[in-house]
């Protein structure tokens, strides 16, 4: 194998390709980067739930393949100066690595022995501009279990009905919901739960621009092409929440509230609250009024904020970092919270249409809380 590359393409390459290394493993291998000389450079990471293939240009002079480490590979990739890159393998798998008067020599490993990522059937697949599925992923994650206890929730629900694409997720407290319009056609009933580590890094690949990702799932596995990259995970199996039953629509208020004042007053009565210190925010609504305070051991902090609407006598508390996530995943200035009581959650929706829905379940408050 011998080829030359642009050093900013090649260290790009490694670095959305280590994605999917292994950081520490029994098998070797699994640190290791495939690298593929053909009709371009390919560079694959697969730890075997998650595989990501990305393919470059550069100047194939012989053909071949061979597996090399990938965290000292992106080392010294990264050191060398901005310039071409060369990389030889011989038949002992010795590979030498020249920019400028840097030389480095390096013993690979066999490509034969690197696992072979699923094959993933593209009879179905949903196709969306990068910026939308960007923002639908971004906007619904944080509310992704960590509680590995319940793995389906780990994860996110994706599914189609009606030309409209959801994705969901929830951990307990919480519920997200992204909801967007497909300008391409896809098949309606699909509904698969995509695990949340794979859709962060999907995430970090994906840009802002309109060019469009394929997404191909099935049964057990899925398939994201973004541009020149390929990402392939493992599916969760499970039944997800209904989450439609657990959005209650018997809501006694409607008020609407500017998204940034809420997010500033609460971050700044929240100012005293930290991990060992925890205690709920309690807001309180005062006809357009809404008071917010804190207690902990420290001290004690109020502000209010004014809402278009009116709510008499209604106390409630939440988790700040609960609803602030919530508040912040929100894409429009201003949003209308509906609410029933002091022991029902609060609901955070668009002014028109149903993009998005946030749920957050309140927090029981004591006396002197």
């Amino acid at each position: 194998m011998k080829f030359s590359c642009e050093k900013s393409t090649l260290l790009d390459a490694i670095n959305t390709s280590s994605r999917a290394v292994s950081g520490k493993s029994a098998i070797a291998l699994l640190e290791g980067l495939l690298i593929q000389a053909g009709d371009r450079l390919a560079l694959t990471g697969y730890d075997l739930s998650l595989g990501i293939r990305t393919t470059v240009d550069a100047d194939i002079i012989e053909p071949g393949e061979v597996v090399l480490n990938a965290r000292i590979l992106g080392d010294i990739i990264r050191k060398l100066p901005d310039d071409a890159v060369y990389v030889e393998t011989d038949e002992k798998l010795l590979t030498t690595i020249k920019c400028g008067r840097a030389v480095f020599n390096l013993i690979a490993s066999p490509a034969d022995d690197f696992p072979q990522m699923p094959e993933v059937s593209q009879e179905n697949f949903i196709s969306l501009p990068e910026q939308t599925l960007k923002s639908m992923i971004s906007q619904t994650i944080f509310a992704v279990s960590d509680n590995e206890s319940k793995p389906i929730h780990t994860g996110c629900l994706f599914e189609t009905e009606g030309g409209r694409l959801n994705v969901v997720a929830v951990d307990g407290y919480r519920l997200s919901v992204r909801r967007e319009n497909l300008e391409n056609p896809a098949p309606d009933g699909l509904k698969f739960v995509v695990p949340g580590s794979a859709l962060r890094e999907i995430e970090r690949i994906l840009s802002e621009d309109d060019a469009p990702v394929s997404v191909y799932p099935d049964p057990k596995h899925i398939l994201f092409s973004v541009g020149d990259t390929v990402l392939i995970t493992r599916l969760i199996d499970g039944e997800f929440l209904n989450y439609r039953a657990a959005i209650p629509n018997d809501a006694d208020y409607q008020v609407k509230a500017d998204v940034k004042n809420l997010i500033t007053c609460i971050e700044r009565v929240s100012l005293i609250v930290s991990e060992k210190l925890k205690n709920p925010v309690r807001l309180d609504f005062d006809g357009d009024t809404l008071k917010m305070s804190c207690i902990t051991a420290i001290g004690k902090s109020y502000d209010e904020c004014t809402i278009g609407g009116m709510v008499e006598n209604l106390e409630i508390g939440f988790n700040n970092r609960y609803l602030l996530d919530a508040l912040r995943a929100c894409s429009d200035e201003t949003v209308v919270l509906s609410l029933k009581g002091a022991l029902n959650p609060v609901i955070v929706t668009p002014v028109e249409g149903d993009k998005f829905t946030y749920l957050v379940l309140p927090v029981r408050l004591k006396a002197g809380d």
